[in-house]
């Protein structure tokens, strides 16, 4: 009975992720192979969870993609929750993030579930997170929405290569939920250089039709 519900309990952290079961060896903080830079679409979040993120989405301010996180890989599987004694993100940094992960929570969040395998500080880790995004160019097209607009999500992992020189077909791919684009997953070398990743591709979402919430 304990074997099969660690079985149950491992199929449905691949489930919700979308990516490889954590791996569990003996590598230490900052030993691994790259990284995924994950882009959420803040609309579709907040459709579907807003009200238990006010920073996000209870304020004026507009958010269309933004980042949910900067992960590190191994070739098969990945890191996360690696001990450190920082744990908790100051404020001051927190603010500084805003434009770009305007959830308190979700900052916390990243630092320790990701972060914290990176091997760096706070400080060099959320540098890198702005590195990585200010390497992105979003598509005009899905800048420039309709109401009700719908998408594929082929169509969507086609604009980023196509808006971003060097990115690989097989570097990028589409999280959905329930209809809605949910995040964008863009692989990067530990240079942040475009790289591919077949085992995230393989596990992408491949709906013909998403829809694209607008952003308020």
């Amino acid at each position: 009975m304990k074997i099969m519900l660690r079985a149950a309990l491992a199929a449905s952290v691949i489930f919700c992720s979308g990516l490889p079961a954590a791996a569990s060896d003996s590598r230490q903080p900052g030993d691994f192979d790259f990284y995924v830079l994950a882009l959420s679409w803040s609309p579709s979040f907040c459709m579907e969870e807003g009200e238990a993120n006010y920073q996000q989405c209870g304020t004026k301010r507009s958010y269309g993609f933004i980042v949910h996180g900067l992960w590190p890989q191994y070739e098969r599987g990945y890191p996360r929750e690696c001990y450190t004694f920082q744990r908790r993100v100051p404020d001051s940094m927190v603010d500084q993030l805003r434009d770009i992960m305007p959830s308190a929570g979700l900052v916390g969040h990243q630092w320790r579930m990701h972060g914290s395998c990176s091997g760096m500080s706070q400080h060099d880790y959320f540098h890198t997170v702005r590195m990585a995004w200010q390497k992105i160019e979003i598509p005009t097209e899905l800048q420039r929405l309709e109401p009700h607009q719908t998408i594929s999500a082929g169509a969507v992992e086609d604009a980023f290569v196509d808006a971003n020189p060097g990115m690989k077909e097989d570097g990028v791919s589409v999280s959905c939920s329930k209809k809605l684009l949910r995040e964008v997953r863009i692989c990067m070398s530990r240079d942040l250089e475009f790289r591919s990743c077949a085992e995230l591709e393989r596990k992408a979402c491949k709906a013909d039709k998403l829809r694209m919430p607008m952003p308020r």
